[in-house]
């Protein structure tokens, strides 16, 4: 993954009305703390950080151009969106080191073409792998190419990148190939009971009790 540098501003005012007058200015508020460091309150410009996790992926190595201090290599531990609106309310960032790894959480894509009749279903999108700082992978992939009903795929059955160790339990599925229900398999599914019958009262009883 390519170095990517973002050009942050320290910040002193806090609070929900400080982060409103952050957002409204074009920045984020995040903090930057772990490792033993001192916490540092930043605020980072919006639109640019937008662009890099979206191009990027959440695991886009930061170094971070403090203004008026030393630049820090960083990533994402969190990033808090609003739950309606949509946009980025918060961003929690811990510091690395160049050459030392990190455990992180990284998206897992699955390709190929299984069996004929059959059906894939994802179940897990992402597995926890640790990886060298400057060699965070995008994604994964893993192939289902021609791969027959009842075939399983775990979370080491992931291929991984050099340098890279699975985290992840071994019976995490990551994908399953079934065999694709058919038209008579999803008609039985859908529940008719009752459908338009009328039952009978029972003697001494109303059809409205």
């Amino acid at each position: 993954m390519a170095e990517i540098r973002l050009a942050v501003e320290q910040r002193t005012e806090f609070g929900k009305g400080a982060a409103r007058r952050t957002r409204r200015a074009g920045r984020v508020p995040a903090v930057l703390h772990g490792h033993g460091i001192e916490p540092k309150y930043l605020t980072l410009p919006t639109v640019e950080f937008a662009r890099v996790i979206r191009e990027n992926g959440r695991n886009a190595v930061l170094t971070l151009d403090i203004a008026g201090d030393k630049n820090e290599l960083a990533l994402c531990k969190e990033i808090t969106t609003h739950p309606t609106k949509n946009y980025i309310e918060h961003v929690d960032m811990m510091p690395v080191k160049r050459g030392g790894k990190v455990s992180v959480s990284v998206p897992v894509v699955v390709t190929g073409n299984a069996a004929p009749g059959t059906l894939v279903s994802q179940d897990a999108n992402e597995i926890q792998i640790e990886a060298e700082t400057m060699h965070i992978p995008e994604h994964l992939e893993i192939s289902v190419q021609d791969a027959e009903a009842g075939t399983q795929f775990h979370a080491p059955d992931v291929p991984l990148p050099s340098g890279a160790t699975l985290q992840s339990g071994e019976d995490v599925l990551v994908a399953n190939v079934s065999e694709s229900p058919t038209e008579a398999d999803m008609e039985s599914e859908i529940d008719t009971s009752g459908a338009g019958v009328v039952e009978e009262a029972s003697e001494g009883e109303t059809a409205n009790e």
